[in-house]
């Protein structure tokens, strides 16, 4: 299996609707490493890293996340893989 990094950035209704919480819960069931936050433009950032599978899976489940999002758009940047990620965390706001 060959591993991926991807940044996510996830643009609609998506801050104030429990996307972050929803979005550690999911990366963490599916195995993945890597962080979510907001943003101060109201979009909500993600780094994802795990199997390319599986951060495909996740980016899918990102185009629905739950159920009071309303997802308009994602827009996914692979990037170099971070030497910190033990985990799969909710960092502060950017």
């Amino acid at each position: 299996m060959t591993a991926r990094t991807v940044r996510a950035v996830i643009k609609g209704k998506v801050q104030g609707v429990w996307y972050r919480g929803w979005t550690v819960e999911t990366a963490r069931r599916l195995g993945l490493l890597g962080w979510v936050r907001n943003r101060g433009d109201g979009s909500v950032e993600a780094l994802f890293h795990g199997a390319g599978d599986t951060v495909a899976e996740m980016i899918e489940a990102c185009h629905r996340g739950p159920p009071a999002a309303r997802v308009l758009r994602i827009d996914v940047t692979d990037v170099p893989v971070p030497g910190d990620l033990t985990g799969f965390e909710q960092r502060p706001s950017a």
